[in-house]
Formats: C-alpha cells, structure tokens, sequence
C-alpha cells in the first residue's frame, strides 16, 4: 500500500449534533494506495465524521491535517484540488447535461475564469467512463434516473483527480453490475495513488476493501483488513451478530462475506 504518511490525517475528532457526541474522539489516517470502507449500524457517525474529514463542519476539538498541513491553512482552491468529497444526497443543478456537471469538478484545476484544456477533457472523459456514464452525458440531469443521476454525480468527484477521495454512499440507488464497476474504478483510483474513502451500508461490498473502518455510538471501534480476526469480531458485534463472517473463495480468489444468521 502507499507509504506511512497518511495523506489525510484526523486526530482525536471531536462533533457534538443536538446535544450527542456523533463523532468522539475519532483519530486515523488515510493512506496513498488504499481504500477504506467506513460502516456501523444506523446513527454511528459515519457521515458526520466523513464531513468531518472534508472540512464540511467543524470539528470541537482535535487535529485534520491534509498532507502533513492543517487543512484550514489550505488556500480553498488548493484544497478543493487535492480533496474530493460526494454527500449522501448529491446535489446538482436539473437542467445542466451530464457531461456539463461533471465539468464542474475541473474547476480547482483551472478556476473560473479559466479555459479548459486537453487535461480536463481527458478528465472528464475518463470519470464518465470510469461510471459508465458516457452514454448519457448529453442528457439533462432531470431526464435520468436516480441510478443514472448518482453515476454523475460520482462522476464529478471522480475529474476532481483529488489525492483523497471522500465519498457518502457512492452506491446508493445503483443496481449491483453498476456498484461493482464503480467500486473497481475505485480501487483502481487507489491503486494509481489516491487515498479512498468510503460509507457503506453493504457490508459485503465493504469486506471487498483493503480496509474497514468500524464505528460504533461514534467511536472507531475496530480498523483493519478484511481478513482481520478482531476487526470480524468487532463487526458482528456492533450489528448485534446478525450475521457471521465467512471465507470464501470464488473464481480462485479467496473473500469474506456477511452471512445472516437467520
């Protein structure tokens, strides 16, 4: 995996929603080469930590660092440049095309008042693709589904070609070839360097990660590889051992998966 320096550092995260500690004490690293499936049950402040992590709300107490520097220090353009970010419920204008929105996520690379030039196309191109999104990129975005929609959206935090990569739910509302091929384009932004990470609710696509990340009434309860025996433990427990972990091997590739216990 990358090296040790994570690219995206939080140490000791602190935010407080309607009078409860959502994220309490929460330190880690996201590190070039690797990506990372946050998950827990309802309510355990996965996303508010994610917002967290972005820069999206502040924290009360504790350190972000971006790069070994405190993210506040970051010029908004530099940042907005090296960090990409996708809410759970994505927004963008209705009537902008597909491939116009996606657009957008070039704008820390050139600013606004800037031209596009071959490296954004290229970009954009590569993000539509990377969604299997291309087909409809000359389509507004009130004319397509909400699996269609969420490709797009993912598209834009895609041409961002940030260093990190922070994504809510990227999966939502897609059907299961198009949430395969989105976490493969993931990976893969991974492999070629990015730092990843990401909310799940499927767990069985979150044990496809290099690593899981598991809270738990807002504390990270256990981080580690799939493979992990007391990341396992941890996982079954903070869902009430609703399921087991199990090995299995598929195509000559040995995976775990969450079995019901029901």
């Amino acid at each position: 995996m990358g090296g040790t320096a994570p690219l995206l550092e939080g140490r000791g995260l602190v935010c407080t929603l309607g009078g409860r500690r959502v994220v309490d004490g929460v330190s880690l690293g996201l590190l070039a080469g690797q990506w990372a499936a946050l998950v827990g049950p309802n309510g355990a402040g996965k996303s508010s930590l994610l917002q967290l992590l972005a820069g999206l709300r502040p924290a009360e107490a504790g350190e972000l660092l971006l790069q070994g520097r405190p993210l506040a220090a970051w010029p908004p353009r530099e940042r907005a440049a090296r960090l990409a970010w996708l809410a759970q419920q994505g927004e963008g204008e209705a009537e902008l095309p597909a491939r116009s929105l996606v657009e957008l996520g070039r704008l820390p690379r050139h600013g606004l008042l800037g031209a596009p030039d071959a490296a954004d196309a290229a970009a954009v191109a590569q993000a539509m693709a990377d969604t299997e999104s291309t087909a409809f990129a000359a389509r507004r975005l009130s004319e397509l589904s909400g699996g269609e929609r969420q490709r797009v959206l993912v598209a834009r935090a895609l041409a961002v070609e940030a260093g990190v990569l922070l994504l809510d739910e990227p999966v939502a509302h897609l059907d299961a070839p198009h949430q395969l091929a989105l976490l493969r384009g993931l990976r893969q932004r991974a492999r070629d360097g990015a730092a990843v990470a990401v909310v799940l609710h499927d767990l069985n696509l979150a044990l496809a990660a290099d690593r899981v990340l598991v809270m738990d009434r807002g504390r990270l309860v256990a981080d580690g590889a799939p493979a992990d025996a007391a990341l396992q433990a941890a996982l079954v427990a903070v869902f009430g051992h609703a399921f087991t972990v199990e090995r299995v091997v598929a195509a000559g590739h040995a995976r775990w998966i969450a079995v019901p216990t029901v």
